[in-house]
């Protein structure tokens, strides 16, 4: 006989974790299904965000960042370190107790609120009804929900040209993972995942060389913010090969031979490991077994409305698997929207508009809302502001002064449609913005605001006076 719940969560990333703690909360008798295993073969709630994804990498981004520093900025600050010599066994190491140690709230979380876990595989059939292929014993559950949350994330896009064999050609996982540093990377890809992994590994001394099949750079981003971007990035040393396509891949001797075409013909490159980040695909062909009646579009996304409800009556989709970006904190809101939902509460919708997005590379990168391009593209009459942080005294204190904040305004009503930062802990100061555009401020309120001196911030007060030409620590032409 199936074992009823109230709610069956399928995934236990950063959307189906959440989502099942909160509908524990809400009083309902909830299961949530993982497979994700860790190194000794145990389960590790948390999803490709906590297991190989968002926590690791952050991990390693500041760990790299440290010994760079160490090796090339703290003379500036009178601090001279005569050897610095880097042990990356050890940073591995931290990296991986980093994870565990979040995993493994996440289990305690789930006992705490008394949810029920499953490890295993779990699949959605007729009738709300999931079996779940347990991992340990080889035995097979089958579990009835009134409501069922599906939350089974995304997986890493592959490529047929050249193809993973987890030692010398890898996704981002087995980027996460080197024994040594290689002496030359090549990646394919130059999105946010690229970028960062790339960072990281030309800080601890790799020659990194990135490949994009299309000439514009960060096409989300704001256009101005990601030619400031390769700018500092090719500064950096890190090589980028745009516009180019990828012809074939071999490994010979433990040595990556990619060959590609590019404006000038036929070229090849030789490289010691070889990263595949082209982007990630929902796994919604992972969850949904034949007669679960739920509707996908045609590249595999489960079509949902604002709440996230499937066409199913009380199946519902949130994260990596339906519309919007694949992010995990909007993967979290989600979740929280579901359960309020099903508890019968009145949640507001997620405005998929102000999902604030940011790339961990150095300077990190940020936005919230309307580039300028996407905003004049919607008809929209706009003013514009920015301040540099070469110009702000926290910056300079700290010797880190790339970069700078943009505000973007409707001319007509002065309300904020977009906020792009390029700089010093844009991953912080972007939520200035996010709850700036959600309560509707106008670059009024924020200029009217009162920012703390000395702070990174001021230049996001700065930028706001700006859209009106009056920023007071840099010299700008009046704005009629």
């Amino acid at each position: 006989m199936a074992k009823e719940f109230d709610v069956i969560v399928i995934g236990a990333g950063p959307g189906g974790y959440v989502a099942a703690i909160r509908c524990a909360q809400l009083g309902l008798k909830t299961a949530c299904i993982d497979e994700w295993v860790d190194a000794e073969n145990k389960a590790s709630p948390g999803g490709t965000c906590l297991n190989v994804g968002c926590i690791p990498s952050k991990a390693l981004i500041e760990s790299s960042e440290l010994y760079e520093h160490t090796l090339h900025d703290h003379k500036a600050h009178g601090i001279n370190v005569k050897e610095v010599k880097l042990d990356l066994k050890t940073m591995l190491a931290r990296k991986d107790q980093v994870v565990k140690d979040l995993t493994s709230g996440v289990s305690a979380l789930f006992m705490a609120n008394k949810i029920t876990f499953f490890h295993g595989r779990g699949k959605l059939g007729a009738n709300k009804t999931v079996n779940v292929e347990l991992l340990e014993g080889g035995k097979t559950e089958t579990l009835s929900g009134k409501n069922i949350i599906l939350a089974s994330g995304s997986s890493v896009t592959k490529l047929k040209v050249a193809p993973f064999d987890h030692e010398n050609i890898v996704d981002s996982s087995g980027a996460l993972a080197f024994d040594k540093v290689p002496k030359k990377l090549g990646v394919i890809g130059a999105g946010v995942i690229a970028l960062e992994l790339g960072s990281v590994w030309r800080r601890l001394g790799a020659d990194v060389t990135m490949f994009k099949s299309r000439n514009n750079f960060l096409p989300t981003a704001d256009a101005q913010v990601g030619q400031e971007a390769l700018k500092q990035f090719t500064e950096q040393g890190l090589k980028f090969c745009m516009g180019v396509k990828i012809t074939a891949c071999t490994v010979k001797n433990r040595k990556v031979t990619l060959e590609y075409e590019d404006k000038q013909g036929k070229q090849k490159a030789v490289f010691d490991k070889l990263v595949v980040a082209v982007g990630r695909s929902p796994n919604s062909d992972k969850v949904l077994a034949d007669g679960a009646g739920v509707n996908l579009d045609d590249r595999g996304f489960i079509i949902v409305d604002e709440f996230c409800h499937t066409n199913v009556p009380g199946v519902y989709a949130i994260g990596d698997v339906v519309r919007g970006p694949m992010l995990a904190h909007k993967a979290s809101e989600e979740g929280v929207v579901v359960a309020e939902k099903i508890a019968g509460h009145a949640p507001l919708a997620i405005d998929l508009e102000t999902v604030p997005s940011v790339i961990y590379t150095a300077p990190e990168i940020a936005w919230v809302g309307k580039t300028e391009e996407e905003a004049k593209q919607s008809g929209y009459d706009i003013k514009v502001g920015s301040f540099p942080f070469n110009a702000n005294g926290r910056a300079r204190a700290i010797n880190d002064t790339v970069g700078f904040v943009k505000v973007i305004a409707n001319a007509k009503t002065d309300r904020v449609i977009g906020i792009h930062i390029i700089g010093p802990q844009a991953s912080e100061l972007i939520m200035q913005a996010k709850i700036a555009m959600d309560f509707g401020s106008s670059s009024e309120d924020l200029a009217m605001t009162m920012f703390a001196h000395p702070t990174l911030s001021e230049t996001f007060h700065e930028a706001a006076l700006s859209v009106d030409g009056r920023a007071i620590h840099a010299v700008q032409k009046k704005k009629r």
